[in-house]
């Protein structure tokens, strides 16, 4: 195997690396905090509406949203890191 391809290899493997740990954290915000702890967290309120009923609605695309900018800024440090910022 050249230089480029296990350079190139290394680079998507630590991108799907990313991928996955976002997605987790995605699937245990939208999942858990909006199904698994939907009743310890209807125990707080937050702008008159019960926590758990607010993940499921909202919070989860508020997390996903800013899951968006940090896959961003994780990758444009990813393509400087293996030179594949042009």
């Amino acid at each position: 195997m050249s230089d480029k391809q296990k350079k190139a290899s290394a680079y998507w493997r630590e991108n799907v690396r990313y991928l996955f740990i976002l997605l987790a954290i995605w699937f245990a915000v939208s999942y858990g905090a909006g199904i698994i702890f939907k009743d310890a967290l209807n125990q707080i309120k937050m702008g008159g509406f019960e926590l758990g009923f607010w993940f499921a609605q909202q919070g989860s695309i508020y997390v996903f949203v800013v899951l968006i900018f940090v896959y961003v800024r994780l990758m444009n440090s990813l393509d400087k890191k293996y030179g594949y910022n042009e």
